[in-house]
């Protein structure tokens, strides 16, 4: 068999920005690495500050994220070894969410008022250049008085979760009066009653949203556009109109017996416990589902059950116990691999590889239990849902309530008056387009869920965001366009944490599994101390940091190959490398098409294994290699 060809990255200014995998995998860029970085240096206003720039929840974010910058941290490609060299296990990624949790619990809105964090955010220059004057003339250019030169146009927002937040946060700093449209007695939509107190604390989220308030945007709570407003008076008062409603409907299966007492939607079940409203649940649940909400669900049940003292109106009188069923097998289910150990820990009983069939109902019409068979697979060879099941395997599970997690969709009924030229692929989702989230109606655009489907809560952020510059464009006729500033910095005397490469993930402190369930809203997180948390960050390999080398000065002496502790750096010539068309029209362009490639040498380094020791650089005899921060930051300009 031969081998597969080598793919072979030549260094430019992308590829440099695209080393620092954590702030490209963000939704809205967030610069983590600098973050996490300051953490570990002990300047943790600034950590926070980098965190809070480009997204209004960090505070949230920080405790509910589904940090898709971990996913990508490049600490958590790089081998292990163990003391004879040979190849253990990959390392574990960098706590980053945990990290962003701390460092506001220390600056921002939990710990500060509106006004000094709103204060300290306009003060604050990122640390880029070297220059801090001429950043701060770049940054304040960007948000220069001729952006936000727009008061007295004010823009409608139909829902206060974090895309219609985010999209009057920024909306507010252009200029605009954004007044925002919410249906529930409280702001943050699916936020307060979708995500369960023990892992979001209320007060958490009033204080983020006091920030927005303080900037200007108007939040009006319980306000249903469409009864109390009618949708075309918005179009008539609102120089735009922002569809940021949510999928907040819970999903049906359509199955026999569905219908009637004792079957709820999850995020019904969600929504009642949030606002300390009665539910009617029996004695045994089934929750069917195998997503977070699913676990969101089960484990709010569950916390009912053990709440012996202070009953409140939320209380779920009697309830025994609770079961979670899901389609997809435990390797398969698409709920956080943390959901499913928390709830293991705490008493879900769970139930993988099953379909349900039929709500079994007694001759009363109460639920007696649910009607399950096997199911053989899930998706087909081309990850497409397509389960396949096996009907003479059957399982009945007796209940007498039944909740369903599986999934949501938006309602958009206002539309009936006002918007009837909001063209819809299907009720319930509107036509937009994917870059300006404009709808088929001239200043009506979309938000979060609308724009693109049930995702993170950093998408919805992006994604409001997103709406807020279109509409900025629709009312002003400038686009507003991102401009990408970029600075190489040498770091004459670089050096790293003593035993950085060889610190184990600091686990997050947990609240032990029973005493969870003492109280609804025990916080199971309990967070990183500052020892922790400086520790932790101190694992972070600083990928904006980069060894560089000039070949005009090396010697071709390897030293830099032998000293590298993770074996990253290789010597070959060029001949080895110029198989692929693109690394030989490279090589050409450099030294011509008629060159012996045999007789030039190249060094290849796996970014993968690199851990930005600095080990090559202070090995080199002739100073050919230099350790050079490659840091950057997007402003934006009027075109």
């Amino acid at each position: 068999m031969s081998a597969p060809p080598l793919h072979i990255d030549v260094p430019n200014e992308t590829y440099h920005q695209g080393l620092i995998s954590c702030q490209v995998a963000c939704p809205v860029h967030t610069d983590a690495r600098g973050y996490v970085r300051a953490i570990a240096e002990g300047r943790f206003e600034e950590a926070y500050l980098i965190a809070r720039g480009p997204n209004p929840f960090a505070s949230m974010c920080g405790r509910i994220c589904g940090a898709p910058c971990e996913a990508a941290c490049r600490r958590g490609k790089v081998p292990r070894v163990d003391d004879d060299g040979q190849f253990v296990s990959s390392d574990r990624p960098v706590s980053i969410r945990a990290l962003k949790r701390f460092v506001c619990e220390q600056y921002g809105p939990e710990a500060r008022s509106a006004p000094e964090v709103l204060e300290s955010i306009e003060d604050f220059i990122p640390p880029v250049a070297g220059n801090a004057e001429e950043m701060a003339a770049l940054l304040r250019s960007g948000v220069s008085a001729d952006l936000r030169s727009n008061k007295g146009q004010r823009v409608a927002i139909i829902g206060a979760g974090p895309a219609g937040l985010s999209a009057a946060h920024d909306l507010a700093l252009l200029g605009f009066s954004p007044v925002v449209f919410e249906t529930e007695p409280v702001p943050a939509g699916m936020l307060y009653v979708g995500v369960p107190a023990y892992r979001l604390p209320r007060a958490v989220i009033e204080k983020e949203i006091d920030v927005i308030r303080a900037l200007g945007a108007e939040i009006r709570c319980g306000v249903t556009v469409g009864k109390d407003i009618s949708f075309a008076d918005l179009r008539h008062e609102f120089a735009a109109v922002i569809i940021s409603v949510g999928a907040k409907s819970s999903r049906s299966l359509s199955l026999p017996g569905e219908r009637g007492p004792g079957v709820f939607g999850g995020v019904d079940l969600l929504r009642a416990v949030a606002l300390g409203e009665g539910v009617d649940i029996g004695h045994e649940v089934i929750v069917i589902g195998g997503g977070n909400v699913a676990y969101d669900v089960a484990r709010t049940v569950l916390r009912q059950i053990a709440y012996d003292t202070a009953r409140t109106a939320a209380r779920l009188a009697g309830t025994s116990s609770v079961k979670l069923v899901s389609l997809e097998g435990l390797e398969e289910m698409p709920a956080d691999t943390v959901e499913i150990l928390e709830g293991d820990e705490e008493g879900i009983e769970r139930l993988n590889g099953w379909g349900p069939v039929e709500i079994v109902r007694n001759t009363t019409g109460e639920v007696s239990g649910v009607k399950f068979r096997r199911c053989l697979r899930v998706y087909d060879e081309n990850r497409r849902f397509s389960p396949v099941f096996d009907d003479a395997q059957e399982l009945v599970v007796n209940c007498d309530t039944v909740l369903l997690a599986v999934g949501q969709a938006p309602v958009l009924s206002f539309l009936e008056n006002g918007g009837q030229d909001v063209e819809q692929f299907r009720p319930g989702w509107p036509k937009a387009d994917p870059k300006t989230l404009a709808t088929t109606a001239p200043g009506v655009f979309v938000a979060g869920d609308l724009a693109h489907g049930t995702r993170l809560l950093i998408d919805a952020v992006a994604s409001g965001k997103a709406a807020a510059r279109s509409v900025f464009q629709y009312l002003t006729g400038r686009a507003l366009e991102p401009q990408a500033t970029t600075v190489h910095l040498v770091q004459d005397r670089y050096r790293r944490e003593k035993g950085y490469e060889s610190i184990r993930r600091v686990e997050i402190p947990l609240c032990h599994p029973e005493e969870r369930l003492h109280h609804p809203e025990a916080l199971v997180e309990i967070g990183y101390n500052r020892d922790q948390a400086m520790r932790e960050a101190s694992r972070c390999l600083d990928c904006g940091v980069t060894p560089v080398f000039d070949g005009s000065r090396c010697v071709l002496c390897g030293g830099c190959a032998d000293v590298c502790p993770t074996l990253c750096l290789k010597l070959v010539t060029l001949s080895e490398i110029a198989d692929s068309p693109e690394t030989r029209a490279a090589i050409e362009a450099a030294l011509g098409p008629d060159e012996d490639l045999s007789q030039h040498s190249a060094i290849l380094k796996d970014e993968d294994r690199c851990i930005r020791c600095a080990a090559c650089a202070m090995r080199c005899p002739v100073e050919a290699i230099t350790m050079e921060r490659v840091s950057y930051c997007t402003t934006w300009r009027t075109v």
